[in-house]
């Protein structure tokens, strides 16, 4: 280490006042405590330590594998498919799962998280001149009911009048619904969907696919309130002055039929054919199963739910 003493004489005399001596005597003590070879052993020190960092890789959760070799076949009316295991991500089967077609009513899942977005349970909607088209939970012009209430008529009974009095009491009414609708599917990545009302109906602009169907549902069921929506078989909502009451019961006929169905939603137009979102519980598996455009819905998933756990077994990864 160089002699400070020695800096000093190589400094000119022009620097003669003690306070310069003093500047140039810490900026030398700051020099020769950071210059890299005198902290050398600092670091060494460091990386031979018990400060090293542990890195801990999460053991992957089982994953579905199919055992025997079996597919679903023509036996299967759906057009498109999707089996997906919700606890590894794991696709499980798919058919034309890229295909986008009409969602139907399956679209009010959508429809529920937007609300949720931006609106409270409690928050009160005044209906005017309630949706008479397709399936409707009965309401009142002038009622006036909780946007919880709307919800359970939309999800229990899929009432397109309880989806267009939400949507229209969105900020911004109708439109700026509809479009946080298509901007909520582009955070959700649902890159093969777009929305042109809050309810599903038939419009060549108004498409999902299966694949994106579940993702949406996966995003859903983590919603206490849409899961527990979703899973009720029947229930009966009032107005705020409990003056009319709507007797709601679940369109989805496989709740209370098959053990293990938790939901989600059913789906059917012209357009779309009968439409299935379903979310199965059994032996600690959770399974979403979708199947679009078909001629036997609940036919079809029962088919699928035999399939899924007849053939699948989960396995847990060894290194």
């Amino acid at each position: 280490m160089q002699n400070i003493r020695t800096i000093f004489k190589k400094i000119p005399r022009v620097i003669t006042t003690r306070i310069d001596r003093w500047i140039i005597l810490v900026v030398a003590i700051v020099f020769f405590l950071w210059y890299p070879g005198q902290n050398r052993y600092v670091v060494e020190q460091f990386i031979g330590s018990n400060k090293d960092p542990v890195v801990t890789i999460p053991v992957p959760p089982p994953y579905p594998v199919n055992k025997t070799g079996v597919i679903p076949g023509n036996e299967i009316s759906a057009k498109s498919i999707m089996i997906q295991d919700l606890t590894s991500g794991v696709y499980i089967f798919k058919r034309n799962s890229t295909d986008r077609l009409a969602p139907a009513s399956t679209t009010k899942i959508l429809t529920a998280l937007v609300v949720l977005d931006s609106m409270q349970l409690d928050d009160i909607v005044t209906v005017v001149q309630p949706m008479n088209h397709g399936q409707v939970m009965g309401l009142v012009s002038g009622e006036r009911i909780t946007v919880e209430n709307l919800l359970y008529g939309m999800l229990i009974y899929s009432g397109n009048d309880a989806g267009y009095a939400l949507a229209n009491n969105y900020p911004g009414g109708l439109t700026a619904f509809v479009n946080a609708m298509n901007k909520k599917a582009e955070s959700l990545h649902l890159s093969a969907s777009h929305f042109v009302n809050p309810v599903g109906y038939d419009d060549s602009d108004h498409y999902m696919t299966a694949e994106d169907l579940a993702r949406l549902a996966d995003v859903a069921l983590a919603n206490k309130t849409i899961s527990k929506m979703v899973g009720i078989p029947q229930i009966t909502v009032s107005d705020v002055t409990h003056t009319y009451f709507h007797k709601l019961s679940n369109v989805n006929q496989l709740l209370g039929k098959i053990p293990g169905v938790a939901g989600i939603k059913t789906g059917w137009t012209e357009e779309a054919g009968e439409n299935l979102v379903t979310l199965i519980e059994r032996n600690g598996r959770r399974v979403i199963i979708v199947v679009l455009k078909s001629a036997d819905r609940f036919g079809d998933t029962i088919a699928l739910i035999n399939w899924t756990f007849t053939n699948i077994e989960w396995q847990t990864y060894t290194p």
